[in-house]
């Protein structure tokens, strides 16, 4: 069974100059301001969200779940995951810019888990985690610890 998710984006104006709000089809984001300052030149983060952001979050959640998944089918579910995502946007040769890579940082603690098998399931589970599948036009790479 396929399965649609969507979210929605307003935008006025120009790039530099102008100004767009999202909504997702949960309602978890209302009103979400997006902007050119939000994208390329405030690193707090605190002026709005941007694409890399949002895929940042949809990795690192997607590959939380998936990790998850394993670890109980392994007979060994987690007490807890703590995972980051950080997707780096760079100027492109020729102009504009791209998104090169996504680095998914973990920390586990998977009680009756040895660190070796934590760290094959993990790596697994980013191969098989269907938002890394997806960017699989980008290097991604895992960081993880047994904690």
């Amino acid at each position: 069974m396929a399965m649609k998710r969507h979210a929605d984006v307003t935008w006025k104006g120009s790039l530099v100059e102008g100004s767009g709000s999202l909504d997702t089809q949960s309602g978890a984001l209302k009103d979400l301001p997006l902007g050119f300052k939000a994208r390329f030149e405030d690193e707090t983060g605190k002026t709005g969200t941007n694409p890399e952001e949002l895929i940042a979050g949809a990795h690192a959640g997607c590959f939380a779940m998936q990790l998850s998944h394993m670890l109980a089918g392994n007979g060994t579910p987690a007490d807890k995951l703590d995972v980051r995502a950080d997707v780096t946007l760079q100027p492109a040769e020729g102009g504009g810019f791209e998104i090169v890579k996504s680095a998914l940082t973990l920390v586990g603690k998977v009680p009756g888990l040895d660190e070796d098998k934590f760290l094959e399931i993990a790596g697994k589970a980013k191969a098989s985690c269907p938002v890394s599948k997806a960017l699989g036009a980008i290097e991604v790479t895992l960081d993880a610890r047994y904690g």
